[in-house]
């Protein structure tokens, strides 16, 4: 993972994240840049040379010039629901076509809810309207604690945002938890079971022995990986010992079945993995690094094969635990972690 695409707050998650889910709904306008790059990853690109029939090609959202009065906006549903703590309106590359202002609104919804639903929703402005700078990431701090679905991000009056980024902590809606679990994975998970990891639901990766090649949080994403850079993936051990990587889970909970995803990992999969737990929930991650931890034993040593989704439901332990670590021996990448269980 470059520097470039590090977490700007590595305690929070953005909620708005295309890979955690999601979504640009509607906007007035987006004639120059498509609304879907705002929550597309890294910060967007300048190609000098690059030209649509419509002008200049932009890494991001860019509405025309306006010429009556009014101003334009973007509604964006969150990948998950959750408390949002800080908004960051990028508008890295737009120079002399970047708004002067934007503001930031939120509401409550159902994750279903229809454009129509949604336009007849109360609203709650959560960043005033502010000036932006040009090329910049432009930051602000969000007070309260209510759990929001959906924001709508207002810019005046027209012009071209980079990217969108909701910093938050997710509040999982256990009620739909369940029925989130895929066709290939139900035959194998007890009904009302839920993945107890999942970044979605509140779960995080909060420590690793390395993450070279792909970010630990990737390991916990909503879906499937799309490629071998979307799963978590170490460097080449050249000396002894193994990688690990420790999952606080979204809710304390009994494990119930695993799940261990090598997906496009084929001549770099690990060759073993093996599964702890512990039930701390006021561990720091110095305090899960720690030999003297008491880590239980969940599953023994498994080989793994490559491209492969491994279910194992013969546990040594089932908790309730609150964290979980995995060793993969004796490196490699691992698409996706699912721990699937019941919250205690």
């Amino acid at each position: 993972m470059s520097e470039r695409d590090a977490p700007l707050f590595g305690n929070l998650i953005d909620l708005a994240a295309a890979a955690l889910g999601g979504e640009a709904l509607a906007a007035s306008d987006e004639f120059f840049a498509e609304k879907e790059n705002l929550l597309r990853p890294g910060r967007g690109v300048f190609l000098p040379d690059e030209y649509t029939e419509r002008g200049k090609w932009m890494d991001g959202w860019e509405s025309r010039r306006k010429r009556e009065p009014g101003h334009d906006w973007c509604l964006v549903r969150l990948g998950a629901p959750g408390v949002i703590r800080a908004v960051d309106i990028d508008t890295n590359h737009f120079l002399g076509n970047h708004p002067p202002f934007a503001s930031l609104e939120a509401t409550r919804a159902p994750l279903d809810a229809g454009l129509d639903e949604l336009a007849r929703a109360s609203f709650t402005e959560i960043v005033p309207q502010s000036p932006l700078r040009p090329g910049s990431q432009n930051l602000f701090s969000v007070a309260g604690g209510e759990a929001y679905t959906h924001v709508r991000l207002r810019i005046f009056p027209d012009g071209g945002v980079a990217r969108l980024r909701v910093w938050g902590s997710v509040v999982p809606d256990w009620s739909r938890a369940a029925g989130a679990i895929d066709a290939e994975a139900r035959p194998h998970v007890e009904p009302g079971h839920a993945d107890l990891a999942a970044l979605a639901h509140g779960g995080r990766a909060v420590v690793c022995s390395d993450m070279f090649f792909g970010p630990m949080d990737n390991l916990v994403l909503p879906g499937r990986a799309e490629n071998m850079g979307g799963g978590w993936e170490t460097r080449r051990r050249r000396g002894p010992g193994h990688d690990w990587i420790v999952v606080r889970l979204a809710a304390r909970g009994s494990v119930g079945t695993l799940e261990v995803d090598t997906r496009h990992f084929k001549g770099n999969h690990p060759d073993r993995c093996a599964l702890s737990g512990i039930d701390a929930p006021l561990a720091a991650p110095t305090d899960l690094v720690d030999p003297g931890a008491a880590w239980r034993p969940v599953l023994g040593e498994q080989r793994l094969s490559a491209d492969r989704r491994h279910f194992f439901r013969d546990l040594e332990e089932r908790g309730p635990f609150t964290h979980v670590r995995l060793d993969i021996f004796p490196d490699g990448g691992v698409s996706r972690l699912r721990v699937y269980g019941q919250r205690s």
